[in-house]
């Protein structure tokens, strides 16, 4: 009697690349439109269909060809015995980093329904021997292995299931031979220090104190839990020496696994807190006197970066003494993945995202060089900021806006806040199109009883024109925005006549000058035509004998003046 039965589709990328599974579907209909909408769309070579049928005997799924479509397959035969050579043959060989990974993948859901790591299945005899009684979860695990690495090998996929099924067994046997022979301590009636140094001779002491921390942790239930026992084990490990090696060495692969999955991150944190606070968080534990020092001088820095407390907080202490560089290296990946992810730092207030991110920023470069390098803290970022140009987002980030102003000025600081070229170019059309825009134009020349002033306007309009040269956009995108932001700055400054009225002012010609200057300079209006006016009056009033008399009388005010003066370019 047939089993259960599923529908895989494969396709090969290129003439002489190596089928790669697409999709798995119980339905034969979707798989068959999905392999044909694949190989219509020109996304793939070739595409394939197989009928997988469970066998309930054997436990083992019997494949049948069902649909072929592109170039036909190139068989490639393996030059030599290292290539057909599988990658694990031996159960030690599956307590490599990149075996454990791979386990954690392919038993990913069945880790997490018991609440453990991959490294503790690979050292628990009890944890070993509920997955063999399970059956179909060893055996789905098992294919997940095996057909991938027989189709790149060219082997035959049947041969690969034996022979990944017979390295499962054996690595179960090895763990119950290891539990009979007394070969994992119990922490019951001696310290972890007192085991330590009885292992630390011995062959296999790696694999023994693996068993032993792993055994520490049975009956801990949850993320915050597990990591508090954890740090217990630290606490109680030898002060120095081969020992404590050996103890943390069991220790940081455990926590490294643990805090690879998000959802834990997340409970031994703080559930409460969105991505981006806890990202903060988790740097504020693996660069402590970094981050200590930037919020000592920054008080956004102090306000949104998260307390450390309870489990969290012994583990930073951990990790600041510098005690695990393995799992600090893994916690610094997990931040660098988050950055380069797709999720939002702070879902519900975009706003809030450009600060935080700020702050993330802040912590990473001034742990450059112990964590990542520079280059990859602005990799990084700049990954994340193309996330922050795109059109969802900058609809939710001005949403709120009252006025094409206050979006402009939003704008304004999201190109501040971007990194990257291409981000910089985005970030800068948004801008272009607002204040280019007639909206924003019709609103700066709008004179409103209780609204701001023609001279408030244009000391509005001088620092946008500010924000946007410290954003360095380059060219030619600053050179646009900037002009056009003198252009509605002109027309502001024109509809009130304000340099003709400050030249008619009953006020000293000294004071007239300076506030011409200011205007010319750029200070209290944007560059552009109103500066290039003011300017022009500037000069005639500085040509009239009073003023260079008034000048020549008060040398203080003309070492006031001077600056403007240069700056406007009515001086060397």
């Amino acid at each position: 009697m047939a089993g259960p039965i599923h529908y895989e589709v494969y396709v090969r990328k290129t003439a002489l690349s190596d089928w790669a599974l697409l999709i798995a579907s119980e339905n034969r209909r979707h798989a068959v439109e999905a392999a044909r909408e694949h190989i219509d769309a020109k996304q793939a070579v070739a595409v394939r269909v197989t009928k997988e049928t469970l066998d309930p005997d054997t436990m083992a799924f019997q494949s049948v060809v069902i649909l072929n479509l592109g170039l036909p397959e190139q068989k490639v035969k393996a030059s030599s015995e290292t290539e057909t050579r599988p990658a694990c043959s031996t159960p030690v060989e599956l307590y490599a980093p990149h075996a454990r990974m791979l386990v954690a993948r392919v038993l990913e859901d069945w880790l997490k329904r018991q609440g453990v790591t991959a490294f503790e299945l690979l050292h628990r005899p009890d944890l070993a021997e509920i997955l063999e009684a399970s059956g179909v979860e060893l055996q789905h695990a098992v294919q997940k292995i095996a057909v991938p690495e027989a189709q790149a090998s060219g082997q035959e996929v049947h041969a690969m299931i034996r022979h990944y099924q017979r390295l499962a067994d054996a690595t179960v046997a090895r763990l119950l031979k290891a539990r009979r022979d007394g070969r994992f301590p119990t922490l019951d009636k001696a310290s972890v220090a007192d085991v330590a140094r009885r292992l630390v001779d011995e062959p296999e002491r790696v694999f023994a104190m693996g068993g032993v921390v792993s055994q520490a942790l049975v009956g801990k239930k949850g993320a915050r839990a597990r990591l508090d026992a954890l740090m217990d084990l630290v606490a109680s490990a030898p002060a120095d020496g081969p020992e404590r090696a050996l103890v943390l060495g069991a220790v940081e692969q455990i926590a490294a696994e643990m805090l690879a999955v998000r959802a834990n991150v997340v409970e031994i944190l703080e559930p409460s807190l969105d991505l981006g606070a806890n990202l903060a968080a988790v740097i504020r534990m693996i660069a402590p006197r970094e981050v200590e020092a930037l919020i000592a001088v920054d008080g956004r820095m102090a306000r949104l970066t998260p307390q450390v407390e309870g489990p969290a907080r012994r583990l930073g202490d951990h990790l600041a003494a510098g005690g695990s560089s393995l799992l600090t290296a893994s916690l610094t990946r997990m931040v660098v993945r988050e950055l380069t992810g797709q999720r939002r730092l702070r879902p519900s207030d975009p706003v809030g995202e450009i600060d935080i991110l700020r702050v993330l920023a802040m912590g990473l470069t001034a742990s450059a060089g112990r964590l990542l390098s520079l280059e990859e803290v602005q990799n990084a970022f700049i990954e994340r900021s193309r996330r922050l140009v795109a059109a969802d987002f900058v609809a939710a980030y001005v949403k709120d806006c009252p006025t094409a102003l206050a979006e402009a000025e939003q704008l304004a600081r999201l190109c501040e806040n971007v990194t990257g070229g291409a981000s910089k170019r985005a970030a800068a059309r948004w801008l272009l199109a607002c204040i280019a825009a007639l909206r924003f134009e019709t609103e700066m020349r709008q004179s409103t009883p209780g609204g701001p002033t023609a001279a408030q306007r244009l000391a509005t309009l001088a620092r946008l024109q500010r924000s946007v040269r410290i954003s360095h956009l380059g060219e030619p995108e600053e050179t646009q925005i900037l002009a056009a932001i003198g252009v509605v700055g002109g027309a502001v400054e024109a509809d009130a006549g304000l340099t003709a009225q400050i030249s008619r002012a009953k006020i000293a010609p000294l004071h007239r000058l300076g506030v011409l200057l200011r205007l010319a300079a750029g200070e209290t209006a944007p560059i552009g035509p109103a500066a290039d006016r003011a300017r022009a009056e500037a000069l005639r009033l500085l040509r009239a004998p009073e003023v260079r008399t008034a000048l020549a009388d008060a040398p203080g005010e003309m070492a006031v003046l001077k600056p403007l003066m240069q700056t406007a370019g009515l001086a060397a």
